[in-house]
């Protein structure tokens, strides 16, 4: 596999782009490029030529993260608003809007069925389970404090939930905190399982191997890329290529590479049988947010501070 750019938008935002994902097709239109950003909006973009569809606005302070429904009908943004704003992705209508604590909303993700949003609680130290049908709060996910630590102890900054991620099969939740480590959970019985160890600084981006629900990679601030088998709670392999906090990490639709977004300015493209860094892309002048693999394959989208996306295609 290689990549090979394909298409750069300048100033795609007024503000850094810290959020990007793929809407998926349906009967009606194509697939969609979603991205969010510090400047308060979420834009729309037709991939084939990189075009502007719509932009949307309804937050009052930056997009940390954006998700689109397994459908590709709704869209969810998230911001440093506290809010989660609902959308129907070709009116914008909005359908709901999930209200959180400062500091306790950052990354989301749909389940692969659709029927649930899971979203990274920040300062709660908890990632929270909305109902799609309804919008209610269905569960939440609490990390387990350490043992032998009083409530009054400031244990749960370090907890600090910054990112989700579910298994392709819908039972597992797994997330990344501020302290390095990493929780799973059971779904169906709301249960914590264990944690992952292995990083010492911010998790800041998971994601589950597409074609296996034991593997699960991991991106963090102390410039490794982690294999976990999450079921036998072990550290597969420690990767290292990035000279500085990798910040996000997502796996190719057959499993067999990764691609990740660096402070260090690179798109990294990682060989999963060699555990190596195969390619390097360097079209982006400032840090790489967001790093999304096309659900179908072919495409490769990045975003950056550097109010950029680039597209790539591979084969």
């Amino acid at each position: 596999m290689k990549f090979a750019g394909l298409k750069s938008v300048e100033n795609a935002h007024e503000e850094s782009v810290w959020a990007v994902t793929w809407v998926p097709a349906t009967e009606t239109r194509p697939a969609l490029l979603l991205t969010g950003s510090l400047d308060e909006t979420v834009k729309l973009w037709r991939p084939d030529d990189m075009q502007l569809e719509r932009t949307n606005t309804g937050h009052c302070l930056g997009v940390v993260s954006v998700a689109a429904h397994p459908s590709g009908i709704i869209a969810a943004s998230a911001s440093l608003d506290s809010f989660v704003r609902v959308f129907d992705v070709d009116t914008n209508a909005s359908i709901a809007t999930l209200e959180a604590p400062p500091s306790e909303v950052w990354q989301m993700q749909f389940d692969p069925k659709g029927t649930t949003l899971a979203v990274a609680g920040g300062g709660s130290a908890s990632v929270k389970l909305w109902d799609t049908a309804t919008w209610n709060l269905i569960a939440t996910l609490s990390i387990p404090r350490p043992e032998g630590l009083k409530p009054t102890d400031k244990s749960s900054s370090k907890k600090f939930v910054l990112s989700v991620a579910w298994s392709p099969d819908g039972r597992r939740i797994a997330c990344g905190s501020m302290d390095g480590t990493i929780s799973v959970f059971d779904v169906t019985r709301a249960k914590f399982l264990h944690h992952l160890e292995g990083h010492f600084m911010p998790v800041r981006s998971l994601v589950y191997s597409p074609v296996d629900p034991r593997v699960l990679f991991s991106a963090s601030d102390d410039t490794h890329v982690h294999i976990y088998d999450a079921e036998g709670k072990s550290l597969v392999t420690a990767m290292s290529g990035h000279a500085s906090w990798v910040l996000s990490v997502d796996a190719s639709p057959d499993g067999a590479a990764i691609t990740t977004g660096s402070s260090d300015r690179t798109v990294k493209l990682w060989d999963l049988n060699m555990r190596a860094a195969m390619q390097s892309m360097t079209n982006h002048t400032d840090q790489v947010w967001g790093v999304s693999f096309r659900p179908l394959g072919g495409r490769v989208v990045s975003v950056s501070d550097d109010k950029s996306i680039s597209l790539y295609e591979y084969s």
